[in-house]
């Protein structure tokens, strides 16, 4: 695909992978994710307030930078090369998603705030039962007064142990899985009646289990229309996709990059396996994986402002292959670096482990297959 970015978007990449090369190096974020916090809360605040990162895909009314949906491709993409662990995906692309869609007051005062770095936001939406069914809910928000009180349990609830804030799905009414009834709160995290179980992931991430207990929460914590939030739920998941998308790009490009080196140094028969042909037509895979990956994202991000069905097939078009794509990477980084490629002190283990969790993360390969293969017959 030939695309290419405006001197502005440009300026942004640049500007963050410089920022990133001087204070996310392995080392550095090893020492992050072996802390108790789990996260240098200077970064974050770096992000938003000298880098201003963090409004680059808000409108300037709200004090961004006025871009969209390019501007969080370019950044998770930078993130996603040196594994960060801040929470952008979950605070700026769902958090701030869900605001922009629904406008009004709540997103007036609180996206100010997520561009100043003040605010964390948790998306608090998958149930033990749900698998990748968005309209699979149990948590109820039942009528209290003015208000709601919430009941129901959040399962790996990404960035929740650092969040001020969640984003929570419940049932205001109708059947489980029903597609009517479904609204979308935005609740403070220290609301009495919100019980996390903090755990570290697999990819060196945070997460929680969260329960709600009868939680009462105020009516303007509501956003949207009672009832009818699963088109903006869709939506919001759809546009995290296509980010962890891009996230994708930068960890399969780092895992082509890391093992063409390794080849490179390490000997065998006297000579560099880089030299033998077999692998390098591995790597020549390798690095096509990592080039279609990146045309399908920005395929899919350019259809994130169309009709619903064309934007669902698109993200499931990208998001199957994109998982296919990161397997095949990681798995050929890791066999051709053999058992030294799974330690913790070799970066390549860490983006394999990133690799493998993006896979599935809002789906999995065989879930958007099935997606757009009835998208698709519908159309």
């Amino acid at each position: 695909m030939d695309f290419t970015y405006t001197e502005t978007q440009d300026m942004i990449r640049d500007t963050l992978a410089r920022f990133l090369a001087d204070t996310y190096d392995f080392d550095k974020r090893r020492a992050m994710i072996d802390s108790d916090l789990g996260r240098d809360p200077g970064i974050w605040t770096a992000l938003a307030q000298e880098l201003g990162m963090l409004g680059a895909a808000f409108s300037e009314d709200h004090g961004g930078l006025g871009g969209g949906h390019l501007e969080n491709a370019i950044i998770m993409e930078e993130l996603g090369k040196v594994m960060a662990i801040e929470p952008y995906l979950q605070t700026v692309v769902l958090g701030g998603g869900a605001l922009k869609a629904v406008g009004g007051a709540a997103a007036d005062a609180v996206i100010p705030e997520i561009i100043g770095g003040n605010v964390i936001i948790g998306f608090a939406y998958a149930e033990p039962q749900g698998r990748y069914n968005l309209a699979n809910l149990q948590t109820s928000a039942k009528k209290d007064g003015a208000g709601y009180v919430l009941n129901g349990h959040k399962s790996v609830v990404y960035a929740a142990p650092w969040a001020t804030h969640l984003l929570v799905t419940a049932r205001t009414g109708g059947g489980q899985s029903e597609r009517e009834g479904i609204s979308l709160f935005l609740i403070e995290a220290n609301t009495p009646g919100v019980v996390r179980r903090d755990y570290p992931t697999v990819d060196g991430f945070r997460a929680s289990e969260i329960y709600f207990e009868n939680a009462s929460i105020p009516a303007d914590a509501l956003l949207g229309e009672e009832g009818g939030a699963l088109p903006v739920i869709e939506q919001i998941v759809d546009e995290a996709t296509v980010a962890i998308c891009s996230e994708a790009v930068g960890v399969t490009a780092k895992l082509h990059e890391g093992t063409l080196d390794y080849a490179k140094q390490r000997k065998q028969f006297g000579q560099e396996i880089a030299r033998f042909q077999v692998l390098q037509h591995r790597m020549v895979d390798m690095f096509m994986e990592v080039e279609q990956a990146k045309s399908m994202t920005i395929m899919a991000t350019l259809h994130l402002d169309k009709p619903a069905e064309q934007r669902m097939a698109a993200v499931s078009a990208a998001k199957a292959r994109i998982s296919r794509g990161a397997n095949f990477v990681g798995q050929n980084a890791i066999q051709t670096h053999g058992g030294i490629g799974i330690t913790q002190e070799l970066a390549i283990g860490h983006y394999f482990k990133r690799a493998t969790m993006i896979e599935n993360q809002f789906g999995s390969a065989d879930h958007h297959f099935d997606r757009y293969e009835a998208l698709t017959l519908a159309a």
